[in-house]
């Protein structure tokens, strides 16, 4: 949001001195391409658990973009000349910094953001685990050597890097997506260009000190790593920008195809990361158990805000109400409470649009036929937080059930067979993660085959929430 009127900033509050422990400060420069600058509007960043603001950033105008992109290609002239293994030395050193500050930036990411500890920790622990990956890759970036047809010859390939990419992320991982891309591309020889959400711009800020502190200790140019913080200005001309081979964007489909088209206009690459509308299937003869377990973390974690969040819960109809029962009863059990807090297991939504979302969503299920079986309500206390949300009655192709919406509301559908759950998990237009709960190998490669999940992510007797870096991740449509 636009600068506060206020006078009150957490940052200043002894409670939140980690803040400054990150080099934070009241008044903070949102670009940073060697020097920090920002010329552009200064916005605030507010706290979702309280609606308080944290400190203000002076973002980046469309003049701070272009000196930025100068600066990232004098850098990569310097960091392309440095061999591979050597670069895996940096990123190992970004991941020892990023594991020292854990504990202070998993707290910025739940307080700024608004997933509670455990996850904000887990996302800098995710951007540790692929500094860890990527440093092994370092020694391991393969070509080929393949036979010629003309004697006395051979066949070269080999891999170099694109030059400088554009990182463009979303708000629910303020920190983990710019890790996942920033590690990978460092050791593969490319400089990058970050511009993270406008809402978790201390985030991003915090990120790049981090990483700044390492650059500078081995006397390397800070703008291998810059960060131009902005609104849809700053993605729009990354998108269009040809000094940017490579755009990665993850957030909404709506905002990805904008960018995918512009990429493309310019016969660019672009890896896109966006929504998903995913589903479980319970099988007559999963163990309920596991079942309820997994299904609490996979709808309700990150208050519904997550790309592979649950939304759908395809149920057999033989285990149906029990499985609504019990899940009613496990969802009066989720703490609620301020994200930052010890043993909070829900918090808030990001901002107000999401819980304007989230009425209006419910509401057009109600006139749908859908029954709100749990929750349904906006908590009257200070802050975005709403009731987690378990829906029944609508028929498996509803508009509302195939859209996909991000916040913590479920939509439970009676099933009659695997067969017809596995077509309803593939009806809708998202493709990313999906999950069956079953004892029965039939079911399972029956899933897993081609005429299974649709999904890029296909999982078995676990949620759709979660991912390892060691495996691929991404949707299929």
């Amino acid at each position: 949001m636009s600068k506060a009127s206020v006078s009150s900033y957490l940052i200043e509050e002894p409670k939140y001195s980690f803040l400054k422990e990150l080099g934070l400060e009241k008044n903070n420069k949102g670009v940073y391409h060697g020097v920090w600058t920002g010329n552009g509007e200064t916005v605030t960043s507010i706290c979702p658990s309280n609606n308080t603001p944290i400190a203000d950033v002076i973002q980046g105008n469309l003049n701070d973009y272009q000196n930025a992109i100068k600066e990232l290609q004098k850098a990569w002239d310097v960091w392309a000349d440095i061999p591979a293994p050597q670069r895996g030395e940096i990123v190992r050193q970004i991941g020892d910094a990023l594991r020292a500050k854990k504990s202070a930036l998993g707290k910025l990411v739940s307080l700024e953001m608004g997933k509670i500890l455990p996850e904000g920790e887990g996302e800098v622990q995710e951007y540790v685990d692929i500094c860890d990956y990527a440093v092994g890759l370092s020694r391991m970036i393969e070509g080929k050597v393949l036979p010629s047809e003309r004697p006395g010859h051979a066949l070269l390939e080999m891999w170099n890097p694109l030059g400088a990419i554009g990182i463009i992320s979303a708000f629910n991982f303020p920190v983990a997506v710019y890790g996942w891309n920033n590690a990978i591309a460092l050791v593969c020889g490319d400089v990058m260009l970050w511009k993270g959400a406008p809402s978790t711009n201390l985030c991003s800020i915090a990120v790049i000190k981090i990483i700044q502190s390492v650059l500078e200790k081995n006397q390397l140019p800070g703008a291998i790593c810059s960060l131009v913080c902005g609104g849809a200005e700053i993605g729009s001309a990354m998108s269009k920008d040809t000094q940017l081979p490579l755009v990665s964007f993850t957030g909404s489909s709506r905002a990805g195809l904008q960018v995918a088209m512009e990429v493309q206009k310019r016969f660019g690459k672009s890896l896109l990361e966006l929504g998903g509308n995913n589903a479980i299937i319970v099988a007559d003869d999963a163990d309920l158990d596991m079942v309820i377990q997994s299904a609490v973390f996979a709808c309700v974690g990150t208050a519904g805000q997550r790309c592979t969040t649950t939304r759908r819960l395809i149920v057999h109809e033989k285990v149906y109400t029990e499985v609504v029962e019990r899940l009613k009863k496990a969802y009066t059990k989720v703490r609620i409470g301020d994200p930052i807090e010890p043993g909070t297991l829900y918090g808030p939504m990001h901002n107000k649009q999401g819980v304007e979302l989230y009425l209006k969503t419910i509401d057009e299920a109600k006139k749908a036929g859908g029954k709100v079986e749990y929750g349904g309500k906006v908590l009257e206390q200070p802050g975005n937080f709403v009731e987690p949300t378990i829906i029944t009655g609508l028929a498996h192709d509803a508009e509302v059930v195939h859209r996909e919406t991000f916040a913590p509301i479920v939509y439970i559908l009676k099933t009659s067979s695997v067969d017809e759950a596995i077509k309803w998990n593939n009806e809708v237009k998202e493709g990313l993660s999906s999950s069956i709960f079953t004892q029965n190998l039939g079911n399972v490669f029956k899933w897993l085959g081609p005429k299974g999940s649709d999904c890029g992510i296909v999982n078995v007797n676990i949620p759709t929430s979660g991912a390892e870096i060691g495996g691929a991740f991404g949707g299929e449509k």
